[in-house]
Protein backbone atom coordinates (compact mmCIF):
# COMPACT_ATOMS: atom_id res chain seq x y z
CA UNK A 1 0.00 0.00 0.00
CA UNK A 2 2.71 2.44 0.88
CA UNK A 3 4.80 1.66 -2.16
CA UNK A 4 1.64 2.34 -4.43
CA UNK A 5 1.16 5.82 -2.54
CA UNK A 6 4.72 6.64 -2.95
CA UNK A 7 5.07 5.98 -7.27
CA UNK A 8 1.12 7.85 -7.03
CA UNK A 9 2.92 10.91 -5.50
CA UNK A 10 5.82 10.37 -7.80
CA UNK A 11 3.55 10.73 -10.68
CA UNK A 12 1.49 13.46 -9.50
CA UNK A 13 5.24 15.25 -8.75
CA UNK A 14 6.89 14.83 -12.11
CA UNK A 15 3.23 15.73 -13.86
CA UNK A 16 2.75 18.71 -11.87
CA UNK A 17 6.53 19.54 -12.74
CA UNK A 18 5.89 19.05 -16.26
CA UNK A 19 3.01 21.77 -16.19
CA UNK A 20 4.88 24.04 -14.44
CA UNK A 21 7.94 24.15 -16.52
CA UNK A 22 5.22 24.74 -19.24
CA UNK A 23 3.90 27.43 -17.75
CA UNK A 24 6.90 28.98 -17.62
CA UNK A 25 7.69 28.56 -21.33
CA UNK A 26 4.54 30.54 -22.09
CA UNK A 27 5.63 33.27 -19.65
CA UNK A 28 9.00 33.62 -21.37
CA UNK A 29 6.85 33.71 -25.23
CA UNK A 30 4.45 36.31 -23.47
CA UNK A 31 7.50 38.21 -22.05
CA UNK A 32 9.33 38.36 -25.40
CA UNK A 33 6.46 38.97 -27.24
CA UNK A 34 4.95 42.10 -24.87
CA UNK A 35 8.47 43.74 -25.03
CA UNK A 36 8.76 43.34 -28.64
CA UNK A 37 4.91 44.36 -29.85
CA UNK A 38 3.17 45.67 -26.50
CA UNK A 39 0.41 44.53 -24.12
CA UNK A 40 -2.40 44.36 -26.12
CA UNK A 41 -3.48 40.69 -27.91
CA UNK A 42 -5.74 43.06 -30.30
CA UNK A 43 -2.81 44.52 -31.92
CA UNK A 44 -0.34 42.06 -31.38
CA UNK A 45 -0.80 38.94 -33.68
CA UNK A 46 2.01 37.03 -31.99
CA UNK A 47 1.05 37.45 -27.87
CA UNK A 48 -2.39 36.34 -29.52
CA UNK A 49 -1.10 33.50 -30.74
CA UNK A 50 0.73 32.80 -27.74
CA UNK A 51 -2.41 33.27 -25.36
CA UNK A 52 -4.49 31.10 -27.19
CA UNK A 53 -2.27 28.01 -26.73
CA UNK A 54 -1.75 29.09 -22.97
CA UNK A 55 -5.65 28.52 -22.95
CA UNK A 56 -5.27 25.89 -24.67
CA UNK A 57 -2.78 24.05 -22.29
CA UNK A 58 -5.38 25.40 -19.42
CA UNK A 59 -2.82 27.58 -18.16
CA UNK A 60 -4.84 29.61 -15.45
CA UNK A 61 -6.01 33.48 -17.07
CA UNK A 62 -4.84 35.04 -13.83
CA UNK A 63 -0.94 33.76 -14.63
CA UNK A 64 -1.96 34.85 -17.86
CA UNK A 65 -2.69 38.49 -17.58
CA UNK A 66 0.43 38.22 -14.64
CA UNK A 67 2.93 37.89 -17.34
CA UNK A 68 1.40 40.69 -19.09
CA UNK A 69 1.57 43.08 -16.58
CA UNK A 70 5.23 42.08 -15.30
CA UNK A 71 6.52 42.00 -19.39
CA UNK A 72 4.55 45.79 -19.87
CA UNK A 73 6.28 47.26 -16.07
CA UNK A 74 9.69 45.77 -17.78
CA UNK A 75 10.09 43.65 -13.96
CA UNK A 76 10.71 40.70 -16.22
CA UNK A 77 14.55 40.05 -17.32
CA UNK A 78 15.24 40.85 -21.12
CA UNK A 79 14.86 37.35 -22.85
CA UNK A 80 16.74 37.04 -25.94
CA UNK A 81 15.55 34.51 -28.74
CA UNK A 82 18.32 32.48 -29.52
CA UNK A 83 19.01 28.90 -31.65
CA UNK A 84 21.63 26.33 -31.38
CA UNK A 85 22.82 24.25 -34.17
CA UNK A 86 24.26 20.67 -34.14
CA UNK A 87 24.30 16.79 -34.81
CA UNK A 88 23.61 14.54 -32.28
CA UNK A 89 24.29 10.83 -32.62
CA UNK A 90 24.32 8.83 -35.48
CA UNK A 91 24.15 11.80 -37.83
CA UNK A 92 21.02 13.27 -37.20
CA UNK A 93 20.79 17.12 -37.01
CA UNK A 94 19.07 19.13 -34.49
CA UNK A 95 18.00 22.75 -33.54
CA UNK A 96 17.30 23.98 -30.57
CA UNK A 97 15.43 27.06 -29.93
CA UNK A 98 16.18 28.81 -26.60
CA UNK A 99 14.66 31.90 -24.85
CA UNK A 100 17.78 33.17 -22.36
CA UNK A 101 18.46 35.99 -19.73
CA UNK A 102 21.78 34.48 -19.88
CA UNK A 103 23.06 33.41 -23.20
CA UNK A 104 26.53 32.60 -21.69
CA UNK A 105 25.03 29.85 -19.23
CA UNK A 106 22.46 28.69 -22.04
CA UNK A 107 25.31 27.87 -24.39
CA UNK A 108 27.17 26.02 -22.11
CA UNK A 109 24.05 23.60 -21.13
CA UNK A 110 23.61 22.92 -24.67
CA UNK A 111 26.82 22.44 -25.66
CA UNK A 112 27.25 19.50 -22.73
CA UNK A 113 24.22 18.02 -23.71
CA UNK A 114 25.42 17.35 -27.29
CA UNK A 115 29.14 16.30 -26.20
CA UNK A 116 27.74 14.03 -23.75
CA UNK A 117 25.40 12.18 -26.35
CA UNK A 118 28.28 11.81 -28.55
CA UNK A 119 27.70 14.54 -30.94
CA UNK A 120 28.36 17.91 -31.60
CA UNK A 121 27.41 21.57 -31.74
CA UNK A 122 28.11 23.41 -34.85
CA UNK A 123 27.65 26.98 -36.15
CA UNK A 124 23.83 28.98 -35.70
CA UNK A 125 22.24 28.80 -39.01
CA UNK A 126 24.24 25.75 -40.31
CA UNK A 127 21.66 23.37 -40.65
CA UNK A 128 19.10 25.97 -41.99
CA UNK A 129 19.25 24.36 -45.39
CA UNK A 130 17.78 21.17 -43.76
CA UNK A 131 14.93 22.47 -42.47
CA UNK A 132 11.89 24.69 -44.02
CA UNK A 133 10.48 27.31 -41.45
CA UNK A 134 6.41 27.23 -41.96
CA UNK A 135 3.93 28.00 -39.93
CA UNK A 136 1.29 25.49 -38.28
CA UNK A 137 -2.58 25.58 -37.42
CA UNK A 138 -4.03 22.88 -35.37
CA UNK A 139 -8.06 22.99 -35.83
CA UNK A 140 -10.37 20.40 -34.05
CA UNK A 141 -12.02 18.31 -37.15
CA UNK A 142 -15.36 18.38 -35.80
CA UNK A 143 -17.64 20.14 -37.72
CA UNK A 144 -15.47 21.15 -40.29
CA UNK A 145 -15.69 20.01 -44.17
CA UNK A 146 -11.93 19.86 -44.85
CA UNK A 147 -12.52 20.53 -48.61
CA UNK A 148 -14.55 23.39 -48.12
CA UNK A 149 -11.85 24.65 -45.28
CA UNK A 150 -9.11 24.00 -47.46
CA UNK A 151 -10.73 26.28 -50.66
CA UNK A 152 -11.31 29.19 -48.08
CA UNK A 153 -7.55 28.96 -46.31
CA UNK A 154 -5.81 28.67 -49.93
CA UNK A 155 -6.35 32.29 -50.77
CA UNK A 156 -4.71 33.04 -46.90
CA UNK A 157 -1.60 31.40 -47.95
CA UNK A 158 -2.67 27.40 -46.97
CA UNK A 159 0.31 25.19 -48.78
CA UNK A 160 -1.19 22.06 -47.28
CA UNK A 161 -3.79 21.02 -45.50
CA UNK A 162 -4.53 17.48 -43.96
CA UNK A 163 -6.33 15.58 -41.34
CA UNK A 164 -5.02 13.04 -38.71
CA UNK A 165 -6.64 11.85 -35.68
CA UNK A 166 -9.65 14.16 -35.44
CA UNK A 167 -7.04 17.60 -36.02
CA UNK A 168 -6.80 19.39 -39.31
CA UNK A 169 -3.46 20.39 -39.54
CA UNK A 170 -2.70 23.75 -42.38
CA UNK A 171 0.84 24.29 -43.52
CA UNK A 172 1.95 27.72 -44.43
CA UNK A 173 4.91 29.59 -45.52
CA UNK A 174 6.76 31.37 -42.05
CA UNK A 175 6.26 34.90 -42.92
CA UNK A 176 2.19 34.11 -43.29
CA UNK A 177 1.44 33.12 -39.75
CA UNK A 178 -0.42 36.08 -39.02
CA UNK A 179 -2.28 36.17 -42.25
CA UNK A 180 -3.72 32.98 -41.72
CA UNK A 181 -4.49 33.75 -37.61
CA UNK A 182 -6.22 36.41 -38.71
CA UNK A 183 -8.39 34.58 -41.20
CA UNK A 184 -9.20 31.91 -38.84
CA UNK A 185 -10.29 34.49 -36.29
CA UNK A 186 -12.84 36.33 -39.22
CA UNK A 187 -14.13 32.39 -40.10
CA UNK A 188 -14.71 31.75 -36.11
CA UNK A 189 -12.33 28.77 -36.66
CA UNK A 190 -11.34 27.64 -33.14
CA UNK A 191 -7.28 27.09 -33.62
CA UNK A 192 -6.10 24.50 -30.78
CA UNK A 193 -2.83 25.18 -31.29
CA UNK A 194 -0.72 27.64 -33.45
CA UNK A 195 3.13 27.48 -33.89
CA UNK A 196 6.64 28.32 -36.34
CA UNK A 197 8.08 24.85 -36.93
CA UNK A 198 11.25 23.49 -38.71
CA UNK A 199 9.74 21.03 -40.83
CA UNK A 200 13.13 18.60 -42.60
CA UNK A 201 13.96 18.68 -45.83
CA UNK A 202 15.61 15.01 -45.56
CA UNK A 203 14.92 12.67 -42.61
CA UNK A 204 17.60 9.97 -41.10
CA UNK A 205 16.28 6.55 -40.46
CA UNK A 206 17.71 4.82 -37.67
CA UNK A 207 16.89 1.49 -35.91
CA UNK A 208 14.87 1.20 -32.69
CA UNK A 209 18.62 1.06 -30.27
CA UNK A 210 19.82 4.47 -32.38
CA UNK A 211 16.25 6.21 -31.95
CA UNK A 212 16.55 5.75 -28.18
CA UNK A 213 19.84 7.84 -28.18
CA UNK A 214 17.85 10.69 -30.03
CA UNK A 215 15.05 10.56 -27.57
CA UNK A 216 17.05 10.64 -24.58
CA UNK A 217 19.18 13.58 -25.83
CA UNK A 218 15.97 15.48 -26.90
CA UNK A 219 14.39 14.92 -23.28
CA UNK A 220 17.70 16.38 -22.28
CA UNK A 221 17.46 19.55 -23.79
CA UNK A 222 13.62 20.13 -23.16
CA UNK A 223 14.41 19.46 -19.25
CA UNK A 224 16.47 22.44 -19.44
CA UNK A 225 14.84 25.60 -18.55
CA UNK A 226 16.05 27.86 -21.20
CA UNK A 227 15.06 25.48 -24.56
CA UNK A 228 11.01 26.42 -25.99
CA UNK A 229 11.96 24.20 -28.50
CA UNK A 230 13.44 21.46 -30.32
CA UNK A 231 13.76 20.24 -33.88
CA UNK A 232 15.52 17.51 -35.84
CA UNK A 233 15.42 15.64 -39.02
CA UNK A 234 14.81 11.64 -37.57
CA UNK A 235 12.31 9.82 -39.38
Amino acid sequence: MGRMFEKRKHKIFARNAKVSKMFTKYGKEISIAVKAGGPDPDNNTRLRSIIQNAKSDNMPKDRIEAAIQRASSKQDADFQEISYDGYGPHGVAIVVETATDNPTRTVANVRMYFNRSGGNMGTSGSLDFMFQRKSVFKIKAEGQDLEELELELIDHGAEDIGEDEGVIYVYTEFEDFGRMQQALENMDVEVLNSSLERIPTTTSELTDEQQEDIVKLIERFEDDDDVTAVFHNMA
